[in-house]
């Protein structure tokens, strides 16, 4: 929000201060996407291996809990690699649906993360385009 407001009453006022530090905070955040998703894609094996042991420690303290019962419902397993459970044969287990999980979704993340940071590109670019022009403005008058 408070980013939002720099560049609105930057451009609005016609301030300089705000639409430099509007450009920084995006500038900031940029770099902070960009850190993010080069160590997610660096870690991945380790963030799914985080994921699962998360979700086997959950499993075994309450395997009726909501948060296993809607892994269970969005990845369609059951169970775990070492307490499987009894729905079936063809149901995999879901530290092996978690995987698969990732693997299959990853390129959407990206893409959003890209998106994401086109969009922020764009309003650097605007704001130190209008910062330059009030700049030259302010010094014909």
């Amino acid at each position: 929000m408070l980013v939002g407001f720099f560049g609105c009453c930057g451009a609005v006022r016609e301030s300089q201060c705000l639409l430099g530090s509007f450009f920084a905070c995006l500038l900031i955040i940029f770099g902070a996407e960009v850190a993010a998703g080069v160590f997610g894609f660096l870690n991945k094996d380790k963030i799914i291996q985080d994921v699962q042991n998360f979700y086997t420690k959950t499993y075994k303290e309450n395997s009726n809990s909501t948060m296993i019962l809607s892994y269970q419902k969005v990845l369609n397993c059951c169970g775990t690699k070492s307490i499987p459970c009894d729905a079936g044969s063809e149901t995999k287990d879901c530290e092996t649906g978690i995987k698969e999980f990732f693997d299959s979704k990853l390129f959407i993340i990206g893409y959003v993360g890209i998106g994401i940071a086109g969009v922020m590109i764009i309003g650097m670019i605007f704001s130190m385009v209008l910062c330059c022009a009030i700049r030259n403005s302010r010094e014909v008058i």
